[in-house]
């Protein structure tokens, strides 16, 4: 079987504390509860979740959505966005199963990234080699008027969410619609026949959510 790796980057660093760090906690949770209703998910997704403040780090190694504990974390020190980058290059590297002459890999993964800030590292330096790597998807959400654009931009291209608040109900439904979003991509990979590149090949974000134009 064929798995459809996600991997959602999630900022932790100091400015998330309080309400917004426990809304991301819920919304993973969210995120969980929605998916393991949905057969195709269960089948072929596969999330990992790597968390960045002062460091980046993987706090839960890609692993599939039966077996998938959220974890615990919190918010503190400043935003490795370029740590994290490497990061989830390093581990796509590892843990993603390439084509061979024989067999298909798994299908390109799928990268959901939540920043409230701006980098506090060299982002520009993990750029190409997070560039290089053959991703399906990539999407960045710029939660709340902090958010550096620019360099999700950089990061995500035209592929840009924006939360004009990090309340607990705005992040909440960015947790919803990347469950949604999942949830159709492993319809589309079940059936063999998913699409990437493109944020219009995902469902269309809520009310909540603006899909910022450039």
């Amino acid at each position: 079987m064929r798995r459809l790796p996600v991997y959602l980057l999630l900022d932790t660093s100091g400015s998330m504390s309080g309400e917004p760090i426990e809304a991301v906690k819920n919304g993973v949770k969210i995120l969980h509860s929605a998916l393991r209703k949905e057969p195709a998910a269960m089948e072929v997704a596969y999330i990992s979740v790597l968390t960045f403040d002062s460091d980046a780090r993987q706090v839960v190694p890609l692993t599939e959505v039966a077996s998938f504990t959220p974890p615990v974390i919190g918010a503190s020190g400043g935003t490795s966005m370029g740590a994290a980058l490497k990061l989830v290059t390093e581990c796509a590297n590892r843990e993603v199963v390439k084509n061979t002459p024989q067999a298909k890999g798994d299908w390109k993964p799928l990268v959901f990234i939540m920043t409230d800030g701006s980098p506090t590292d060299d982002v520009q330096r993990e750029l190409p080699a997070f560039r290089s790597y053959k991703w399906g998807t990539v999407v960045a959400c710029a939660a709340g008027t902090s958010a550096d654009t620019n360099v999700l931009r950089d990061i995500a291209k035209e592929n840009i969410l924006y939360l004009d608040v990090t309340d607990g109900k705005a992040i909440a439904s960015f947790f919803k619609w990347v469950s949604s979003s999942i949830a159709v991509s492993s319809k589309k990979a079940d059936a063999g026949s998913l699409k990437v590149g493109s944020i219009d090949e995902l469902p269309p974000p809520p009310p909540e959510i603006t899909l910022m134009k450039f």
